[in-house]
């Protein structure tokens, strides 16, 4: 019995099963074998040759994937927003590979990826899903096209797609801390209660497993999908912006339906409306922080800022020495910071003081010492102190 198989096994199973205190234990050992059959799903091949793969070398200072299905406007809308010809027509699958753009907005590069549509059953492997799938993972933002015109189920079953392949959507990852030991045994902890798990289902979800010894402390109150997502340690947890194209064969009580949905934007490729909206919205959910730079004694540098953000490393005065070059934390100081960030100006900070958007930093290096104990310049001179002992110089030639 191939993968496959096992796991609609599985899926039939549970939904055969009663939901209640007495099958709870069950469903959540099926919970825990259907994720590992997922993830040996998604391993790659050890035989064959190389594969033909979407993925392009990264670029700019974020980047935000096209995902939906077939003819919802996508090649559209990244010819729309970046000026990179797609090709689009009227039939399905018109994009048969993943074509680059960049968009240039608020100082900043921004990679955009047009996929090829997805249909239902892509995480099985369905119209080459997981090719597009596995670029989704290297996303920073998700841009999930959906065509305002056709049923509200569609985005549930792209949704069910990304969770089955182990993405999670405008989620934040589990505060819980998971360690695994060679001997000692299981410690579970929590500094709340639990109100969806006990001792029993944890032990039960790490037999499954084969964790025996193991250090496990709990946060906050998580689920048993969350427990399982801690021990597989392959989520990729991505903000998704749900973009609804085609709103101009709506009415305007559906847009503005649409327009008050959380993490949703509507738009149309068609007439070209409301595309800065979407930019702003895209802008927003990256969270881009700019940092401009200033040298001593001169004026900050407003033309060419470095682009920061929490998914690449972080915000902090450290994050940008890092970006900037590898040998400026070997020789820092301080920095100087103004802007939002600041209490003063300037504020005098370390490495781990956190930037916000458009703050101007200054970064003052340590003091270079010779060998001798001086410093790069020196600070005496080399003749003798008294005039006596100085040589003498020649008398003019008159």
């Amino acid at each position: 019995m191939g993968i496959l198989e096992k796991i609609k096994e599985i899926e039939l199973e549970m939904s055969r099963t009663q939901k209640n205190k007495a099958t709870e234990y069950h469903l959540g050992q099926l919970k825990a074998r259907l994720a590992k059959l997922r993830t040996e799903l998604q391993a790659p091949a050890t035989k064959g040759g190389p594969s033909d793969g979407f993925e392009v070398q990264k670029y700019g200072d974020g980047r935000v994937a096209l995902i939906g299905f077939p003819s919802v406007g996508k090649s559209s809308l990244l010819t729309i927003v970046t000026g990179t010809e797609s090709e689009a027509a009227a039939y399905e699958f018109t994009t048969l590979t993943c074509i680059p753009g960049v968009i240039h907005y608020n100082d900043a590069k921004i990679q955009l990826l047009d996929l090829p549509g997805i249909i239902e059953g892509a995480a099985e492997g369905k119209g080459r899903g997981r090719q597009v799938i596995s670029v989704c993972k290297s996303a920073d933002l998700l841009l999930m096209v959906l065509d305002a015109t056709k049923p509200l189920y569609h985005r549930q079953i792209l949704t069910r797609e990304l969770e089955s392949v182990g993405i999670r959507l405008n989620r934040e990852p589990p505060n819980v801390y998971f360690k695994k030991r060679k001997t000692g045994g299981q410690s579970i902890n929590s500094t709340l209660q639990l109100t969806h798990l006990d001792d029993r289902m944890i032990s039960r979800i790490l037999a499954e497993y084969k964790i025996h010894n193991c250090e496990l402390l709990f946060k906050e109150d998580c689920t048993v999908d969350d427990l399982i997502d801690i021990i597989e340690g392959n989520r990729r947890y991505i903000k998704c912006l749900y973009v609804y194209n085609k709103v101009d064969m709506c009415s305007i009580e559906e847009v503005d339906e649409i327009a008050r949905w959380p993490n949703s934007i509507p738009i149309s490729c068609h007439l070209n409306l409301n595309m800065e909206g979407l930019l702003e919205k895209i802008w927003e959910m990256m969270a881009l922080v700019r940092v401009y730079t200033k040298k001593v004694g001169a004026k900050p540098d407003f033309a060419d800022p470095v682009v920061l953000t929490k998914d690449r490393g972080g915000t902090t005065v450290d994050a940008l020495c890092a970006q900037i070059h590898k040998s400026i934390k070997d020789n820092f100081n301080y920095s100087l910071v103004w802007g939002r960030s600041s209490k003063h100006y300037p504020q005098r900070c370390g490495f781990t003081h956190q930037l916000e958007d458009e703050d101007v930093v200054q970064i003052v290096k340590r003091k270079v010492v010779a060998e001798d104990g001086r410093g790069r310049f020196k600070t005496q001179s080399d003749k003798p102190l008294r005039i006596a002992d100085r040589e003498k110089k020649a008398a003019l030639k008159t």
